[in-house]
């Protein structure tokens, strides 16, 4: 079965992050999910990594990596809040 992408664009950043997984209920992938940051008013939030959470969850995929591609100088990494937020989905 060929793999489905998921994409999740950030205006803020211009940056995508994806979700890859084969079937529904099956192992996926999250690729360099996004932390939401203010730079204006110096805040971080958690908008683009929640429609990812609920993605994941909606389509009960079972989250086996979180991946960054690179050192990321255009946005946050929010690898840390998914794993906080997904940890009993997370089997890495």
């Amino acid at each position: 079965m060929p793999a489905q992408i998921q994409g999740f664009y950030d205006t803020a950043t211009a940056t995508v992050s994806y979700v890859i997984f084969e079937a529904l209920g099956g192992a996926c992938a999250i690729i360099d999910p996004v932390l939401d940051y203010d730079a204006k008013a110096g805040r971080v939030c958690t908008g683009s990594a929640d429609s990812i959470i609920a993605f994941v969850e909606s389509h009960r995929l079972q989250v086996q990596w979180l991946l960054e591609t690179h050192a990321h100088a255009d946005h946050l990494s929010a690898s840390a809040y998914l794993k906080s937020k997904l940890g009993g989905k997370i089997g890495i």
